[in-house]
This record gives structure tokens, sequence and C-alpha cells, in this order.
């Protein structure tokens, strides 16, 4: 099932592009969330994410476009707009997918923001919620991203972490950054959770 629901990476990061590129118009910088790298294993960094407020919506369909492009418009809506205050939020960076036994998609708010200083979305399928603190391992690549790159580094992601005997949480989930006619430097992401990592 996890590969299936990525097929429709590379159409929903030209979506993420779209939005940022008129968001970085406006404010000349997209925001990405802190983190601490506390251990670095060959490619895969163990980074400890703070508590987040992220816009959440569930993706209906595990594996065709059309959910996926819905479920990015639906959250785009609420940021652009689409809430009780009629309110405009700056996007951040990544874009998140989790893969699980339900599929998930969301922004995370600007860490300026409070959840309970966010308006009340307009759409009951956009939820904001609070992300606890986490410990990520990451694996990062660069250039064009497709379901198969996004499949082979979940592979190679997992494969490190058996080696080193460290225990998964959750979900695998994407994170994408980039717009999809930036040519250099560009970061894509497969993550997942993990217990605490010490030494």
């Amino acid at each position: 099932m996890t590969k299936t629901l990525f097929i429709s990476g590379t159409v929903l990061l030209l979506l993420v592009g779209l939005v940022m590129l008129l968001v970085s118009f406006k404010t000349g910088k997209i925001e990405t969330p802190e983190y601490k790298v506390i251990k670095t294993i060959g490619e895969v960094e163990i980074r400890q994410y703070p508590k987040m407020v992220v816009a959440q919506t569930v993706l209906q369909d595990t594996v065709m476009d059309k959910s996926m492009n819905n479920g990015f418009r639906t959250i785009a809506g609420y940021i652009f707009g689409g809430n009780d205050s009629n309110q405009k939020i700056a996007m951040t960076a990544p874009v998140v997918m989790t893969m699980g036994d339900t599929a998930t998609m969301y922004f995370v708010m600007p860490k300026q923001y409070k959840k309970d200083e966010l308006p009340k979305p307009a759409s009951g399928k956009v939820k904001i919620l609070e992300e606890g603190e986490k410990t990520l391992a990451v694996i990062t690549y660069g250039g064009f991203s497709s379901a198969e790159k996004v499949e082979t580094h979940r592979q190679k992601l997992l494969a490190i972490l058996n080696q080193q005997q460290i225990k998964t949480v959750g979900p695998f989930m994407y994170m994408g950054y980039n717009a999809p006619w930036d040519i250099v430097n560009r970061r894509n992401e497969v993550a997942v959770e993990v217990e605490v990592v010490v030494n």
C-alpha cells in the first residue's frame, strides 16, 4: 500500500511548487520547522523535532491521483482564507504525507501560532492538531523525485534502521520542499518516527 500511495508524488510536488512560488513572491522566504540532529548514521540523520501545530486532512483514496490532489487543495484552501476569519496563513515547507492504515497530508503552521490562535477551518475535512515532540530518522536525497525514488529511499532507510536495531514508530512519511522548476539544491526526504536513540 505504501508504494502505491507514492505514485502521485510528482503531481503533488507540482502543486506544492505552485503554491510555494506564489507565497515566496509575497514573503521572500518559506519557513521550515527547526530541529536538532542528535545522531548521524551514514546517510541517515536522527532528528529531534519540537511540538508543532499542523493543518491536516485525511486522504480518502489510497491510490488515485485525485485523492492526493484534493487533499492538497483542501489544506491550501484553508491557508488561503478558507476559514472563519478569511485569514491568510503563510505557507511553510515541507508538505508532509504520512502513509499508514490511514493516509494523511499536513502543512506545519508557522511557529508564531499556537493551536487556539488559528482560525477555524471552513472545511470539516481540515483539522488543526498539535503534534508532540518527535524523534525522526530521515534520509535526504536531491534531484527530481518519483514514486520509484521514494520507495528506494524508504527501503534504504528501513534497512539502515534494522541494521542498527532502531525500532520505528508509526508510518513512514514523505517530505517535499521544492518547486518543480528548481533545478539545483532540490531537497526530498523520507522519514519515520523512531524510539529515542542514545549515543
